[in-house]
């Protein structure tokens, strides 16, 4: 079957005039969807700091926005063009599904977005009845058609459809929220497999059966409509079993399922190397699908042998989520970027010479795009630098927007030229090839090739380069030669080698410290067995990369001739009391002395303190310029510490929030600026407020450049998994169900845990008791204590270790509401929630003027009004880490101070107004 664009000969018809045909105008329609929707998955891409659920909206405006479409679209096209009934794919119903389809997808990512699940559940419908109508429109295409060479291709498309229903099912269950155990892994991994494997993959394998050689311009090779009925069933067995598995068995059960789904891509996919052999791919779009088909591989590769090596679903679903890149933009982004590539041009029409013009617009430069591509998505999937990975997602973004510039273009100059008469001959009725061989266009010269990869393989390597030397843990610590012994001369060089092996356990090295005789060279073989990521940094500079847990790491610090200290450089971890010796023995010149070891431990020191963090200090300090009395700039705003109040309704509610760790430079008080480890950009982190009985939905992302965690203790749970550190660049999901009342706090505990709550990991989360009352006024103040390093530096771990603060406050500023006063108005009742996040100081809550006539604290009522004693309170006591509220009214106007009576806090800064009118 060979059916191509045709054109005007001598003895034909005469060209038409400059215009469009309706079908070709329906693709240029239809398909602006699709851009639009990659427009909007660039828009999200560059602002997800600051949207909720970003990573899920990303996926979703992908995979459901552009991709769904795409494929409803081009799989309507290529079952009307295999069965010869081109004028099928258009017209009202198939607008109608389109129509349904996106106001479906709209309504499950608004839906999302607002934390509005019938919302989601209409948007899910409506999806699935789109899908399902197109489904039943494939059906009877094949039935109204004659027996054809590739109608196995309908089938794939059909297959699929009716697998979308239940994948989008299942997303509307796990949006619902308030499921246990390992359940919400299960439908996850069972909502992804059916998803891309089933509805895109069965999509893709069944287009490829004919787009394949027609992109190589080759005929579709024997065999191939052969090996596509064969791989069918093989394919859907596969795809069953695994999510079968997923849903009533173990991990192991479900690699079978994976592995015979491969092994049908490989039967379907036979007739593809041959057809790549005899005509070797020579153009961006033939090389972005074969690019994404690798990508594929891989990642089912990788899931096998992850649901092969554990029992536990909740580990397949942590290893799994490092998949979303490679299916996400390394295979399906890029076939379907190719595909576009590729047919775009021939909607566009106006005979063979435009449409190689617009080919050639579209393949600009795509040796250099394609490798940027897939080296910078390769590194983002590798354990590389936080600050690296950022940098390949911001090119993996400049692509596609590239790709969608030259798009627009493409499109805007073609109907340009159509309406000026300059296009070519125009197409026939059937403007997109069908099966066969197309019309020949010039083979991509091999030196431009070459070229375009150097240069794509340039653009990244610079841009590793420059993520590496940003990373502050690339930065060199002063060095000095371990051979110069005590006395400041080389000791004699042995030529031997002393190799040592030295694991790191809980937070310790083992050994702490090595013989080495002076002279020779020592190798330490280091082997991280600990849960976080550590490194090994000797006096001289000599050091190690950070290493994950299970990994190893070689330093070779040369010939020794002295003593010598070493330490982790992880911020916090050497006064942990992660330090390592090395002590030179024997005759030689280095002796065991350790003299200037006082000197070298003030240059490791400022290597630690740096170690880890996202800005340097100054090397000023930021306690000398704290001054509890300075005032602070004009028109100077405080944070808001009204509290938010909780979702109206009795039925439970479930809460979905990403909480984003950053690093943060901030002031803290007048002329005082720390770089702050953050949740969302602040500190205290983000308030979170419900009722008993709501459950709680949060992802942690790692923005930072070291090791973070998340404990909520509104939440039980065993701890192991959801409070895991996780790495920069990682995230998890903590689920949690609030079943008693009572303002929580939630922290990093990460060690050394008392640092990362001191430099700002901290936040509040407020769970009402049955039947609060309303009040006119509810204020929540977080109380903790800053022990100042270096101004723009990070937390003094030495002062946090002393419990030596330099400040204290309320919010995270001191003494902020002395110059932003709360207020109220006299006779309100007014309520305030009090947290004391520490680390390490408690708080006696007290309004200078004030009786507390209600005192609800640690979940239970201290004092209530109506007693017979009349009595009432003057301090809510609060040892770090606890919380609750108080209520009062101020029957006069005039200036209430509150503080914390212990008044050398107060003093430090735990002090504000509440200001009555």
């Amino acid at each position: 079957m060979t059916t191509q664009l045709s054109s005007p000969t001598a003895n034909g018809p005469a060209p038409k005039p400059p215009g469009r045909s309706p079908r070709a105008l329906w693709h240029l329609g239809v398909n602006a969807v699709v851009v639009v929707w990659l427009g909007l998955f660039a828009v999200v891409g560059s602002a997800h700091h600051f949207l909720p659920h970003a990573f899920w909206l990303l996926v979703h405006t992908l995979l459901l926005g552009a991709v769904t479409n795409a494929v409803v679209i081009w799989s309507g096209h290529f079952a009307a063009s295999v069965l010869r009934l081109p004028e099928a794919n258009r017209g009202a119903p198939a607008a109608l599904r389109l129509v349904c389809l996106n106001a479906g997808a709209v309504a499950v990512i608004g839906g999302m977005f607002t934390d509005r699940w019938p919302v989601v559940l209409v948007g899910g419908c409506l999806v699935a009845a789109a899908v399902t109508a197109h489904a039943v429109w494939l059906v009877r295409l094949l039935r109204r058609a004659l027996p054809g060479r590739f109608s196995m291709t309908v089938r794939y498309y059909t297959a699929a459809a009716a697998l979308l229903p239940v994948g989008a099912a299942l997303g509307v269950v796990m949006a619902r929220g308030e499921l246990g155990g390992d359940l919400p892994e299960r439908l996850l991994l069972a909502h992804e497999m059916i998803n891309l494997l089933g509805w895109v993959g069965l999509t893709v394998a069944g287009t490829l059966i004919t787009l394949w050689p027609t992109m190589l311009r080759t005929r579709v090779a024997d065999g191939a409509e052969r090996a596509g009925r064969r791989a069918l069933p093989v394919l859907l067995a596969g795809l069953g079993a695994a999510v079968a598995a997923a849903l009533l068995g173990p991990p192991p059960l479900a690699a079978p399922g994976v592995v015979v789904h491969a092994a049908g891509l490989v039967i379907a996919g036979i007739p593809w190397v041959r057809e790549a052999r005899a005509k070797v791919p020579r153009s961006f779009a033939a090389w972005s699908v074969a690019a994404g088909s690798l990508w594929l591989a891989g990642a089912l590769l990788f899931l096998a042998g992850t649901l092969l090596s554990t029992t536990s679903w909740i580990t397949v679903g942590e290893r799994t989520s490092l998949l979303t890149a490679p299916l996400a933009a390394g295979w399906i982004a890029q076939v379907l970027l190719g595909a576009l590539g590729f047919l775009v041009p021939v909607v566009l029409g106006g005979g063979p010479t435009a449409v190689r013009a617009a080919t050639a617009g579209l393949e600009r430069a795509w040796p250099a795009r394609l490798t940027v591509t897939n080296t910078a998505l390769l590194l983002c999937v590798l354990p590389v630098p936080s600050v690296v990975r950022v940098i390949c997602s911001v090119l993996l973004l400049v692509m596609l927007l590239y790709f969608l510039v030259l798009l627009v273009l493409t499109v805007v100059r073609g109907i340009r030229n159509r309406r000026k008469g300059t296009a070519g001959p125009a197409p026939a009725a059937e403007p997109v090839p069908a099966p066969g061989p197309a019309p020949a266009e010039a083979p991509a010269r091999p030196h431009r090739v070459l070229g375009g990869v150097a240069f794509g393989l340039a653009v990244v390597m610079l841009a590793v380069a420059g993520g590496g030397a940003a990373d502050v843990r690339s930065l060199p610590i002063l060095e000095r030669s371990a051979a110069t012994s005590a006395d400041g001369g080389e000791v004699t060089p042995t030529g031997r080698t002393t190799t040592v092996e030295v694991t790191v356990r809980n937070m310790r090295f083992s050994p702490a410290s090595v013989d080495v005789p002076a002279g020779d060279r020592l190798v330490i073989e280091l082997h991280n067995t600990g849960t976080d990521t550590h490194d090994l940094v000797l006096e001289t500079g000599a050091r190690t990369d950070r290493i994950a847990p299970g990994k190893r790491a070689t330093l070779d610090a040369g010939v020794v001739g002295r003593d010598l200290d070493g330490w982790c450089s992880v911020v916090g971890h050497r006064q942990m009391g992660m330090v390592f010796g090395v002590r030179a023995t024997g005759d030689g010149d280095g002796g065991t002395t350790s003299e200037g070891s006082e000197e070298n431990g003030e240059n490791g020191e400022t290597a630690h303190d740096h170690g880890g963090t996202a800005s340097e200090g100054t090397g000023e300090s930021a306690a000398d310029a704290f001054d509890p009395m300075a005032e602070p700039a004009d028109g100077f705003t405080a944070r808001d510490a009204q509290l938010p109040s909780a979702a109206e309704g009795s039925a439970p509610q479930v809460h979905r929030r990403t909480l984003t760790v950053k690093e943060a430079e901030a002031e803290v008080a007048p002329g005082v600026r720390q770089t702050l480890w953050t949740f969302d950009g602040t500190a205290p982190g983000p308030v979170l407020r419900g009722r008993v009985g709501d459950t709680f939905e949060i992802t942690l992302v790692n923005d930072g450049t070291i090791g973070h965690s998340v404990d909520f203790h509104a939440g039980a749970l065993a701890p192991d998994e959801p409070m895991r550190t996780i790495q920069p660049g990682e995230s998890l999901t903590y689920r949690f169900k609030a079943t008693r009342s009572g303002v929580w706090m939630y922290h990093c505990s990460t060690m050394p845990m008392s640092l990362h709550i001191a430099n700002g990991m901290f936040g509040a989360v407020v769970i009402d008791p049955p039947g609060l009352p309303r009040v006119d006024r509810e204020y929540l103040l977080v109380q903790s204590e800053f022990y100042l390093g270096e101004q723009n530096g990070t937390a003094d771990a030495d002062k946090v270790n002393a419990k030596e603060p330099d400040m204290v406050a309320f919010n995270g500023y001191a003494s902020q509401y002395d110059h932003d006063p709360l207020t109220a108005k006299t006779g309100e009742r007014v309520r305030i929630w009090v947290l004391t996040a520490g680390p390490n100081v408690p708080s006696a809550f007290h309004v200078v003027g004030g009786q507390f006539d209600t005192v609800f604290r640690e979940g239970a009522y201290d004092l209530r009004p109506g007693g017979a004693e009349r009595g009432g309170a003057q301090i809510l006591d609060l040892a770090p880490a606890s919380g609750g509220f108080v209520e009062l009214t101020l029957p006069e106007a005039g200036d209430y101070p509150f503080v914390t009576h212990i008044m050398s806090d107060a003093e430090r800064g735990a002090h504000g107004i509440l200001r009555v009118r």
